[in-house]
C-alpha cells in the first residue's frame, strides 16, 4: 500500500514537472524575445536638413528607456540587407536608386517603453514611419499568460488527483486498523494522538515519491537538453532553461508539495474514521 502511494505522488510530481518545465521555457522564449526586439527603427524622410536631424536625436534621447540612438543610412540599410539575404542579394544589385530611407536605429532598455516612445517620435518632424515589435511582443505575453493559466490549472487537478488517489490508499490501511482506532478512542486518546503516525506515514510517502520524481525530472530534461537544445537553437534561435538553474526550486516546490499531499491524504482518510 505504501508503494502504492509512493507511485501516485511521484507519477503526480512527474506530470507536475513536464508541465513546469513547458511554463518555464516558455517564459523564457518570451523574456529572449523581449530582449532581441528591444530596437525602434524611425523611418526618416527624404533629404532633411541636419538641424531637423538634430532635433529628432536631441528629442528621442530625452525620453525614458532610450538606451541609445544611432543614424543609418540608405546606403548602410541597403548594405545591411545584403547580408541578411545572403546568396540572393544578387537580386538586389539591378536598382537604379536606393528605395531604403535613412533612418534612426533607437534601443530601449525594455520593449514596455515603446508605446509611449514611438507616439512621441511620430509628432517629430521629419519622421515619416516609425517600425516596432509591439503586435510579437503583446502576442507572446497572451500567449505566455495562457500557458501559465493552463499550467496552474493542470498542477491544481494533478494535486486533486493525488490527494484522492493516497487518502484512498491510505483508508484501506485505517480501515484494517479501524478497530484499535475506535479502542484507542474509547480509552481517551484524542484525535490528534491518533492522526500523528497517519500523518507522518503520509508524509514520508510523499517525501519519497517526491524524491523519485525529482531524480527522474531532473535527469530525464538534463538529458533532454543535452541533446536538444543546440539543434533547437539553431531552428528557433532561442534556449531552453538549463537544469541546474530550476533544480533547486523543483526539489523544494516537490518537497513541499509531496509532503503536503501525504498529509493531507492523511486527514482525509481518518476524518470519518475518527467519528465515533
Amino acid at each position: 500500500m505504501g508503494a502504492a502511494s509512493i507511485t501516485s505522488i511521484s507519477a503526480v510530481l512527474l506530470i507536475l514537472g513536464v508541465v513546469l518545465i513547458l511554463v518555464l521555457s516558455i517564459n523564457n522564449v518570451v523574456l529572449d524575445t523581449k530582449v532581441k526586439f528591444d530596437e525602434i527603427e524611425v523611418f526618416l524622410e527624404d533629404d532633411l536638413e541636419s538641424t531637423v536631424l538634430d532635433n529628432i536625436e536631441d528629442k528621442v534621447k530625452g525620453q525614458t528607456g532610450v538606451i541609445s540612438i544611432m543614424f543609418r543610412s540608405k546606403d548602410q540599410a541597403l548594405a545591411l540587407m545584403k547580408e541578411e539575404w545572403g546568396d540572393e542579394a544578387y537580386l538586389l544589385e539591378g536598382l537604379d536608386t536606393n528605395p531604403l530611407p535613412d533612418s534612426y536605429v533607437v534601443k530601449v532598455n525594455d520593449i514596455e517603453f515603446a508605446e509611449n516612445l514611438v507616439n512621441t517620435i511620430k509628432t517629430l518632424d521629419g519622421v515619416e514611419e516609425v517600425k516596432y515589435y509591439k503586435d510579437i511582443i503583446d502576442k507572446l505575453l497572451i500567449f505566455a499568460g495562457y500557458i501559465r493559466f493552463g499550467g496552474i490549472v493542470i498542477i491544481g487537478i494533478l494535486v486533486f488527483i493525488s490527494v484522492f488517489i493516497i487518502s484512498n490508499t491510505i483508508k484501506i490501511t485505517v480501515s484494517s486498523r479501524r478497530r484499535e482506532i475506535n479502542i484507542m478512542k474509547y480509552v481517551g486518546a484524542t484525535n490528534g494522538y491518533i492522526r500523528g503516525p497517519f500523518i507522518i506515514e503520509g508524509i514520508l510517502f510523499g517525501i519519497i515519491g517526491a524524491a523519485l520524481s525529482i531524480g527522474l525530472v531532473y535527469f530525464g530534461y538534463d538529458y533532454f537538453y543535452s541533446s536538444m537544445n543546440e539543434k533547437l537553437y539553431n531552428l528557433f534561435t532561442f534556449y531552453l532553461v538549463s537544469p541546474e538553474s530550476i533544480f533547486s526550486d523543483i526539489a523544494i516546490m516537490f518537497g513541499t508539495i509531496g509532503a503536503g499531499i501525504g498529509a493531507l491524504g492523511s486527514l482525509v482518510s481518518l476524518k470519518r474514521f475518527l467519528n465515533v
